[in-house]
């Protein structure tokens, strides 16, 4: 007997028909003898109307309300589920995120994961019961409803699977698996088998939809093995694992590109000690999380100093803007959202020269300009404008031959 984490995404479990189809498919694992504990998203679309209420209301609605109503969504879903799971007979109970026990920092709206006690969890598996939980939610220390961010549920199965010590987190979505682009973009994108953690996160972090950055830096923490699958077929997934040799000989695993990234740039900073720290520090206690840095040179005593951040931290950027000015001096804080971050990941790029080279001749040939730069060791991303983003995808990945079969 095994025990397994199984996710269902938004829509997967976007209408009665789709959760009875979840339910099957649980309904089978436990069947083979084996234990199941199930975490959902909302229904597909949920989420944003959810979020539409509240900014009907308010431009700036409170963020700890905001989350008490954006967490309902995946409250109906548990709740569905499990009682299409009692009509087929399988004893199912479903748990919210505060009910399993999943603790979290008190950042509302993108709160992370500070611990899962699974008692509560273990002892409704020791009842012969089916766990659904409520993915995306969890409490802080003072008892408040706090969520994950977009994409949550997948963090939330992974830390479950972690306090769980489940053999596998299976995470079930609308694709079959991990494709070396995204399919829409890129019609000669094909489905890898395996993927280790450092190439997942990578690309999750640089605009992949399939998993949530967070998801994937809990499972390689904890060596979570995940199996990223379809809902809708019996196909075998993606395997998100550890590194070995197959996979670090394969240079560049994916192409990617982060439609959401926005580029900051603070112009006539003065130069000198302790301004980069006046600026940045400011926007990790407002929780902006930046990218990529680019600082130009010194000129009469002052410089520009780019940088990204989400879109979905723009209003907090635009709070902080006008203070950074006055505080450190600068002549003005510009954002251009028009701009899209492309970006090429691979084990194999640690030993390969010339890699970035290829990537910048690749969108050159194609009058793509770059803006900005950042790498890492298995990484190389660009920012570019935004009416690119789909011809730069497409050329990277042909570029570098990710649509041969391996």
């Amino acid at each position: 007997m095994a025990l397994y984490v199984q996710k269902f995404g938004g829509t997967s479990v976007g209408s009665i028909d789709r959760i009875q189809n979840v339910a099957r498919r649980v309904a089978k694992t436990r069947e083979q003898g084996h234990d199941v504990i199930v975490v959902v998203s909302a229904m597909s679309g949920e989420t944003d109307r959810l979020l539409g209420l509240g900014r009907n209301l308010s431009g700036r609605p409170a963020e700890r309300e905001m989350d008490v109503l954006v967490a309902s969504g995946e409250q109906v879903s548990a709740a569905l589920t499990c009682i299409a799971l009692n009509e087929m007979g399988v004893k199912a109970i479903s748990l919210l995120g505060h009910q399993a026990r999943i603790e979290t920092d008190n950042v509302f709206t993108k709160a992370r994961i500070t611990r899962v006690d699974d008692q509560r969890v273990r002892k409704a598996l020791a009842d012969g019961c089916v766990v659904v939980v409520a993915g995306f939610q969890g409490m802080d220390s003072e008892g408040n409803i706090t969520t994950l961010g977009r994409g949550g549920s997948d963090t939330s199965a992974v830390a479950i699977a972690a306090a769980t010590r489940a053999d596998v987190c299976e995470i079930y979505t609308d694709v079959e698996g991990v494709f070396t682009a995204d399919p829409n973009v890129c019609p000669s994108a094909r489905k890898v088998d395996r993927i280790c953690y450092e190439e997942m996160l990578e690309l999750a972090a640089l605009g992949a939809k399939v998993l949530q950055i967070r998801s994937v830096e809990l499972a390689m923490k904890y060596a979570v093995p995940i199996h990223v699958r379809s809902t809708f077929s019996d196909a075998e997934g993606t395997m998100v694992t550890g590194e070995d040799e197959a996979l670090e000989s394969v240079v560049v695993a994916g192409v990617t590109s982060d439609k959401k990234a926005a580029k900051v740039t603070v112009r006539n900073v003065p130069d000198q000690p302790g301004v980069c720290a006046g600026i940045f520090e400011p926007l990790a206690e407002a929780n902006v999380t930046v990218d990529m840095i680019i600082q130009n040179v010194a000129t009469d005593g002052t410089t520009d100093l780019t940088f990204t951040v989400s879109r979905d931290d723009l209003t907090r950027m635009r709070d902080i803007a006008d203070d950074l000015v006055k505080r450190i001096g600068a002549s003005d804080v510009t954002i251009d959202d028009d701009v899209v971050k492309v970006s090429i990941v691979g084990l194999g790029m640690r030993s390969h020269a010339g890699v970035a080279a290829k990537m910048f001749r690749l969108l050159a040939d194609e009058g793509i300009n770059i803006e900005a730069i950042s790498t890492s060791e298995i990484k190389t991303s660009c920012l570019i404008r935004a009416k690119y983003a789909e011809l730069a995808v497409r050329v990277l990945h042909d570029g570098f031959g990710l649509g041969l079969a391996r």
